[in-house]
């Protein structure tokens, strides 16, 4: 055998012990370093790893979220999902990484409801949602709660609302920053009751939530996903949930129509995006994919522990996003305009 037919067995027999491991570690379930899930592609779309970026911080709504459904979208691509968190600037460092990367179908955003106030908020965004993103599909709507220190003393949502208009100036209303989840449904709070008060931002809802409970602030509004525990524990004052149905996790808490106050109606969608140009062919196996996570029996437990659920799978599609964040953007829009809020 001459050299080059060597050359080329040696190479023959590589691939095949590097196929034969991928599939070795597919059929296990396979987990390749902290991040990542699944196993080796084979054939087209997808042939190599995926990665699924996180605008926001390790172990926070988003972020937990979408490590519930890599596993199983893993599983039905036949490739590996490794997940990185890019934090900054309420969610737009992340996105802007997103849309500017090779839209090839390997780079993958999660993004919440932050899609549709960014633009809103910031001047200079760098990117349009609308135009530098494809819509692979809605994953969940997290409710939000309205939830106070133990001592605070309104005891219902309609005594919140009368408690903050007569104490307008020394009420305290924390939020995990600008533009984040809990400042927006803040704001929200606000333009229903038709008052205006002292926000008190955090970096991020864990010390939020922590001086709510150590009595440093009077109240906030913020995700089931991370109230929920201190609110089983008895360790907050909750008033109400913010979507028009009760939450199976907290069958106790009333709905904001039901406490009196329907205007304030919101909830923390996701959704996962593309770069704009990815071939329409990844996008769909994409989706296909998001609908076989959203209904996995696991999935749907975790979520239902956090307080929240899949959507149908008839939204977890591209039209389905994109009706739901051009509806939102002008909705926010209009929110943040008439607050006069800006981010820096």
């Amino acid at each position: 055998m001459g050299t080059t037919s060597r050359y080329r067995a040696a190479r023959m027999i590589a691939a095949i012990g590097v196929a034969s491991l991928v599939a070795a570690c597919a059929g296990n379930g396979g987990t390749a370093g902290g991040g990542s899930t699944g196993g080796g592609g084979a054939g087209g779309y997808p042939d190599q790893n995926i990665t699924f970026i996180v605008p926001f911080s390790a172990g926070g709504p988003t972020d937990t979220v979408t490590r519930m459904i890599a596993e199983p979208m893993a599983a039905k691509l036949g490739a590996k999902i490794v997940v990185r968190n890019v934090e900054g600037a309420g969610g737009t460092v992340g996105a802007g990484e997103v849309a500017r990367a090779k839209p090839d179908g390997y780079t993958v955003l999660m993004h919440h409801i932050g899609m549709s106030t960014a633009p809103a908020l910031y001047k200079d965004l760098g990117y349009k949602p609308l135009e530098d993103f494809e819509m692979v599909g809605l994953v969940t709507e997290v409710p939000m709660t309205v939830v106070a220190r133990k001592d605070f003393e309104p005891k219902t949502l309609q005594e919140l609302v009368t408690y903050v208009k007569a104490n307008a100036g020394k009420v305290t209303l924390a939020n995990a920053g600008i533009g984040a989840a809990s400042h927006l449904c803040g704001l929200l709070f606000q333009t229903a009751a038709g008052v205006k008060l002292q926000e008190v931002p955090y970096e991020g809802t864990g010390p939020a939530l922590t001086d709510l409970v150590g009595g440093q602030v009077d109240f906030m509004c913020d995700q089931t996903t991370n109230t929920s525990g201190q609110i089983s524990a008895n360790e907050v004052k909750a008033y109400a949930v913010t979507t028009p149905d009760r939450v199976k996790s907290l069958p106790d808490l009333p709905t904001t129509t039901e406490a009196g106050l329907p205007q304030l109606q919101v909830s923390v969608w996701h959704g996962l995006y593309v770069p704009k140009g990815t071939p329409q062919g990844d996008i769909q196996k994409l989706s296909e994919a998001l609908k076989v996570a959203l209904a996995d029996p696991g999935v749907i437990d975790r979520m239902a522990k956090l307080g929240t659920a899949p959507v149908p799978a008839g939204d977890a599609t591209p039209q389905a996003l994109r009706t739901k964040l051009e509806e939102q953007l002008g909705t926010w829009a209009k929110v943040i305009a008439d607050a006069g809020v800006k981010a820096s």
